[in-house]
């Protein structure tokens, strides 16, 4: 749960800086001011631009924002007169200034001479996130390693042209995270950068585990010695990871598959099908020191490996049609952490900002900002301040927003 104790009369915006706070707000306006500096110096002088603000820089990323509410495709359907026009907040700020600011937006204006990581223009940005969710927020015993859905608004991609959907850019990178299964918080995020294409780009690492397991690795570096239990897809599950896991105090339940997993070290016996026809709720068991692998079987061959669950304790899975199916305490662990996370990736994935740039850094940022805004919702139902709002996920999207342009209407806009 949340490390600190929110007064009563907390707002969206106190939940929202206790992950970006105003320091990082402020070094948003110097880089920006940096950036269009240089800019104009090489390419010539832009009469209309003027510094940005800070309470400017604030309002830009509150239009920002207001995409992830009423998933506009532009952002500047904001100013026009169709359905996404938002009068009450086109306002503040006009459309000219808005783009220009969009213009010069940086986070790191320059490039220092050491610097080779392709994320350099926002991993300060993303180290100061990180900070803040560990200093914010204790995960629960459970966690998820796992890719959050932020694709493409189903909506725009069933109601829009070919033509358009391949002027849109194939995203550049894959974005993972850590997350408590209990709340639903985010308590990491890595960001795996495509590095070229074809045979060594990420499409072609897709399926290879060296890549899965660096992946793991990363989101699992603050995770030792605190005994958490992780659980993981097949693309994660390998032998080699769950005993270096263990050596670390960390401990796994991971879902097999022979076609996405590294089953190196695993017992072929275990892998194949067996001929003789099974029931439901049948499983067979080896054991390797702590280590389990399970092959239980539910319409279908399900496998497991696990060091955090005794092979021998009874669960169940209960299905609405076929009543309770009995299985190892593994398997119904597993079930019941993913389905919470299936439940988050439904409620909060379509609040996502709906802005699409065209540079890697500005997707991976906007990603950023969505999961830190349902970070602080999360916090924000756990604090006492929700008992005396209680505002769903949508008003509270829409009150930071009015915070942030600095509206003092305390009535959802519409």
């Amino acid at each position: 749960g949340p490390t600190r104790k929110m007064p009563l009369t907390a707002s969206a915006m106190d939940f929202f800086q206790l992950f970006v706070p105003d320091n990082i707000l402020k070094n948003m306006v110097v880089q920006t001011n940096m950036y269009a500096k240089k800019y104009q110096e090489r390419f010539g002088s832009d009469d209309a631009w003027i510094d940005v603000t800070l309470t400017e820089m604030k309002a830009f990323l509150g239009y920002m924002i207001s995409t992830s509410i009423h998933h506009c495709e532009s952002v500047l359907s904001i100013w026009s007169s169709g359905f996404y026009s938002n009068k009450s907040i086109a306002l503040i700020m006009t459309q000219s200034r808005f783009e220009k600011i969009l213009k010069y937006f940086h986070i790191v204006a320059f490039r220092s001479s050491q610097t080779t990581h392709g994320l350099y223009k926002i991993q300060p940005f993303l180290d100061s996130l990180q900070n803040g969710f560990d200093s914010a927020f204790r995960p629960s015993q459970t966690q998820v390693l796992h890719e959050p859905l932020i694709d493409e608004d189903p909506i725009f991609i069933a109601t829009c042209t070919e033509r358009e959907l391949r002027k849109r850019k194939k995203r550049k990178f894959s974005l993972w995270v850590r997350q408590c299964s209990s709340t639903g918080f985010i308590c990491q995020i890595y960001v795996h950068l495509k590095e070229g294409s074809g045979a060594d780009g990420l499409d072609a690492l897709k399926n290879k585990p060296q890549l899965h397991s660096m992946v793991a690795k990363s989101l699992c570096q603050n995770a030792s010695g605190k005994n958490y239990i992780i659980f993981t897809g097949p693309s994660i599950t390998s032998l080699n990871l769950f005993e270096e896991f263990e050596k670390q105090g960390i401990y796994c339940c991971g879902l097999l598959s022979a076609r996405k997993s590294d089953c190196t070290g695993l017992p072929p016996t275990m892998l194949n099908n067996p001929e003789t026809p099974q029931s439901r709720g049948q499983y067979r068991i080896k054991m390797k020191g702590n280590m389990s692998l399970i092959c239980w079987y539910n319409k279908g061959h399900f496998r497991f490996l696990t060091n955090a669950y005794s092979p021998v304790q009874q669960g169940v899975i209960i299905k609405r049609k076929s009543g309770e199916i009995p299985c190892p305490l593994a398997v119904e662990a597993f079930a019941a952490h993913l389905s919470y996370i299936c439940k988050y990736d439904d409620k909060y994935s379509k609040y996502f900002i709906s802005h699409k740039p065209n540079k890697t850094w500005q997707q991976v940022f906007w990603f950023a900002i969505s999961i830190a805004i349902n970070n602080a919702y999360i916090l924000y139902k756990m604090s006492e301040a929700y008992h005396v709002t209680r505002y769903s996920r949508a008003q509270f999207g829409e009150r930071l927003v009015k915070e942030l342009l600095g509206l003092e209407d305390t009535a959802p806009f519409h």
